[in-house]
């Protein structure tokens, strides 16, 4: 049987959480803030916020897996969530508060993990590499948002 493996990481955006949550919602763009191990991004359809579908893959504990993620906007400004519609289980959702001037903006994660001695390893490992992914995936997304600050 498979064991759901769960990770997720913050980050404090410096942009107000309107602007954090458009760069978000924008399938493009939100290709340039996914680090190793994704790669091959492709918007299939839509390619902002709510219906979108985009097709990525993961290099990830020795092998390679593609996912077609669906986007829906539970909370749209506030939460987007894109769910794999392969067979994964992997949902990825993103959340933006508000601070001030700024953004505290969360990734969170689970996708069906595997049984047995290979479920326990990833149970283990997976949550702490997916937790240094999705934090180089917000410091891009920080470095993004500080740059259209300087821009503007």
């Amino acid at each position: 049987m498979a064991h759901v493996v769960a990770a997720s990481a913050e980050r404090t955006v410096d942009a107000p959480a309107d602007e954090v949550y458009r760069y978000l919602a924008d399938m493009q763009l939100q290709a340039r803030f996914l680090p190793s191990p994704f790669y091959d991004f492709q918007v299939e359809a839509g390619g902002v916020g709510a219906g979108s579908v985009v097709r990525f893959k993961i290099d990830f504990a020795g092998g390679v897996r593609e996912l077609r993620m669906q986007v829906t906007e539970p909370e749209p400004g506030r939460i987007l969530v894109q769910t794999d519609t392969g067979g994964s289980g992997l949902v990825r959702t993103f959340t933006v508060t508000p601070q001030g001037e700024q953004a505290l903006v969360s990734i969170n994660s689970s996708f069906d993990g595997e049984s047995g001695v290979a479920g326990f390893v990833e149970r283990i490992i997976a949550p702490r590499r997916l937790h240094r992914v999705y934090g180089k995936e917000l410091a891009r997304l920080d470095a993004y948002a500080r740059e259209q600050r300087v821009g503007h």
